[in-house]
């Protein structure tokens, strides 16, 4: 439709548009990273070792903690068998560990948006340059696969949480009052999000992080990530 009234202002036309499709499942797989589907067989027992003594990692999350490793196993069953989400296993390729898992959900393939949540990354994992790429990887796959939305929400309380999404590219849209009732306790929610237009610079910037050439010789990072994608994002988060 041709604009033709600006007192009734329509959105731009999306040229060629076609739905993309929900996640299959597939390995997405790094040079430090290695994202597995979530499987109780096979990653129930190493995630719960992970996670054990640091019940912390549960706070801001649905779920947990969990007392033993067979209602760990219980949920695991319970989630992957749940088609509204995508959880994977994350494995670092350096060590051959599984230290956390993360999911795609909100998957609303005709809006062409998705969300990256379920981050539960234990204390092996975190900090790490794996940690880093698995999200460099979803944001990918979601990205090349065709959605224009790619999403990050968070207790708005979570100051961690928030400080990642902006480290990752994320611009921040906001909070959303009374969102949610989690574990009895009210939740606002932070929102924020990547769109299509953006990937190709952020994946540069990631590209540009994840390179060995950005550590010295102790493993510490010379760039920050932040630093590298806060010209890409549009609007920052004024509480971090």
């Amino acid at each position: 439709m041709t604009q033709t009234d600006p007192e009734r202002p329509l959105g731009a036309v999306v040229e060629n548009w076609t739905p993309p499709e929900a996640p299959g499942g597939e390995i997405l797989e790094g040079r430090y990273a290695r994202l597995e589907p979530l499987s109780a067989k096979d990653h129930a027992a190493p995630l719960f070792a992970a996670y054990a003594g640091h019940d912390a990692i549960w706070d801001y999350m649905p779920c947990g903690p969990f007392g033993t490793e067979a209602q760990y196993r219980d949920w695991v069953r319970e989630t992957v068998a749940n088609p509204a989400h995508m959880f994977y296993a994350i494995r670092d390729r350096e060590t051959g560990e599984i230290g956390g898992v993360a999911s795609y959900l909100r998957i609303d393939p005709a809006a062409g948006s998705i969300e990256v949540g379920n981050i539960a990354y234990g204390p092996s994992l975190q900090r790490t340059r794996a940690a880093t790429e698995t999200m460099t990887l979803m944001m990918g796959w979601a990205f090349d696969a065709g959605y224009r939305r790619y999403e990050w929400k968070c207790n708005a309380l979570n100051a961690p949480s928030r400080r990642a999404a902006q480290r990752l590219g994320f611009s921040y849209e906001g909070v959303f009052r009374q969102a949610l009732v989690v574990k009895g306790r009210n939740r606002d929610t932070a929102w924020f999000a990547a769109i299509d237009k953006e990937w190709p610079a952020l994946r540069d910037a990631f590209g540009q992080w994840l390179d060995p050439a950005n550590f010295d010789g102790s493993g510490r990072q010379i760039t920050p990530l932040g630093r590298l994608t806060e010209e890409i994002r549009v609007a920052s988060d004024p509480t971090v």
